[in-house]
């Protein structure tokens, strides 16, 4: 009867975790080596030059990039 209870209370978790928010970009605040997409220094995922570079992006829950000094939907200049 445990398992079923702990089975039951993950399944609930899961299913609310997967309708919290949308993902968007969120630019500038990503360490070297950890941006999602390309940028204009490279092109592919994981192969930032430097932190904070600002045309790197990680995917963030919406609403949560502004909230990051540095954060920014945009890349910047």
């Amino acid at each position: 009867m445990k398992n079923k209870i702990t089975t039951a209370i993950i399944g609930v978790a899961l299913l609310s975790l997967s309708n919290v928010a949308t993902a968007q970009d969120c630019f500038g605040v990503v360490l070297a080596g950890e941006n999602d997409c390309a940028t204009n220094f490279n092109s592919c995922a994981g192969h930032s030059l430097e932190d904070g570079q600002v045309d790197a992006y990680i995917e963030l829950p919406e609403g949560l990039c502004n909230k990051l000094v540095g954060g920014s939907l945009e890349p910047k200049e």
